[in-house]
């Protein structure tokens, strides 16, 4: 494996919403003739100047296959997506950067996972734990992996509020419960899951952990060797970076003893029509040609995002998504769905005079992007009796001006639904 020297960084600077959005370039125009307002950070964040020059330079002046030649494009490229690579082996805190595999996102990570360590360990009979709250690329994977192996999906029921209770959670995990996997950060509600205290309540009953990160990474700080989970996925597009670039952190005796998940390329140390060899970590599980602009973008988005405190950032973030709670639950007929303590990042809303595909079709012609629809969490809708939210999501860049627009918006709404 390449050696990279670790990273210096100097001391973060200050966070400033207000001057923040002067770095993404996406916020300088107007749609339907108003000044935009981006609140759909949860489906995918806006991507700062820095991460687009660092893009466009790859293309520019590195642009070469990584890891083959010799020649000084292939060299410089090489370095930099594994300099990528170890910086997101620190943004997460992984023990090494052979723990660190890039992937096309999230949902790629947790197939591997499925495909990769679930056929290899799971028999007719084991359990595979997930709660109501997850998104479908942390349930599908799971039931199809059981269709194949012939084991058991168990869900862990929320409450109305969106929380996964420890007591419920406890019920469900038995010793035939072999891996869990949990939502970090609900993409629906914004609830923050307990999953400290849920891993280790799940080691103790001999399972492995997954967490899918991807709502998380952005407004929680992460750190998986505190957290103890085994695996962790996240995707660089909601991180402020490139889409199709990913990570799946995993524990290295893990990765160690998983089959690799697809086969060609990088992913060899020599083949015959007899045997093949495999890599070593973590190119075993790397194989083609892999997003050389996305890894490094990605790393491009990291630098971005640390080069402020990033605890500001979410106290800042927290701050606009209170402002938005208080300012929602005051336009009449407008209800919260999914109000966990602790939450971040996302608000899902219903309003009595709209539906809300009707809401998001509005609100867009004010200048305002919101999401709507099931949000690729069917079960979190069939909880709550309904089929689709509107859904209002934060970045960095938000301020509470952009909540202004928004609820002024949606008196547009009402205006004309009555």
């Amino acid at each position: 494996m390449t050696e990279v020297s670790p990273i210096s960084a100097s001391s973060p600077a200050t966070f400033d919403g207000e001057r923040t959005r002067k770095d993404f370039p996406a916020l300088h125009q107007e749609v339907h003739g108003k000044p935009l307002v981006y609140l759909d950070s949860a489906a995918t964040s806006l991507k700062p100047q820095a991460v687009i020059d660092a893009v466009t330079d790859v293309y520019a002046r590195d642009c070469a296959n990584i890891h083959r030649a010799v020649h000084l494009l292939s060299q410089r490229a090489t370095a930099r997506f594994e300099e990528a690579r170890e910086k997101v082996r620190a943004f997460v805190n992984a023990a090494k950067v052979s723990e660190v595999v890039f992937t096309r996102g999230t949902t790629e990570a947790i197939n591997l996972v499925a495909q990769s360590w679930g056929r290899a360990y799971l028999r007719e009979g084991d359990e595979v734990l997930v709660t109501e709250l997850e998104h479908h690329s942390n349930i599908v994977p799971w039931q199809i992996l059981c269709q194949q192996t012939g084991a058991k999906l168990v869900v862990v029921p929320m409450t109305d509020r969106g929380e996964v209770l420890r007591e419920a959670f406890e019920e469900r995990v038995t010793e035939r419960t072999r891996l869990v996997a949990l939502a970090h950060v609900s993409n629906a509600l914004g609830t923050v899951l307990p999953v400290a205290e849920l891993i280790s309540l799940a080691h103790e009953r001999g399972a492995v952990v997954l967490l899918d990160g991807a709502q998380a990474v952005s407004h929680v700080d992460v750190d998986v060797q505190a957290l103890d989970c085994d695996f962790y996925a996240f995707s660089g597009h909601k991180l402020y970076g490139p889409s199709g670039i990913g990570v799946l952190y995993g524990k290295e005796r893990l990765l160690e003893g998983m089959p690799p998940y697809q086969g060609g390329g990088d992913m060899i140390r020599s083949v015959t029509f007899e045997e093949t060899i495999y890599n070593e970590l973590p190119y075993k599980f790397e194989a083609g040609t892999p997003n050389i602009a996305g890894a490094i973008g990605l790393g491009a988005a990291i630098d971005y995002f640390e080069s402020f405190d990033t605890q500001e950032v979410h106290a800042h973030e927290a701050a606009v998504l209170r402002y938005a709670t208080e300012a929602l639950e005051a336009v009449p007929g407008v209800r919260l769905i999914g109000t966990a303590p602790g939450k971040v990042s996302a608000l899902s809303f219903l309003m009595d005079a709209a539906h809300p595909h009707d809401i998001g079709t509005i609100v867009d012609s004010e200048g305002v992007a919101i999401r709507t629809g099931h949000h690729c969490a069917q079960p979190v809708m069939e909880h709550f009796g309904i089929a689709a939210t509107a859904r209002a999501s934060l970045g960095m860049y938000n301020t509470t001006d952009d909540i202004d627009a928004l609820v002024g918006a949606l008196r547009k709404v009402q205006e004309l639904f009555g």
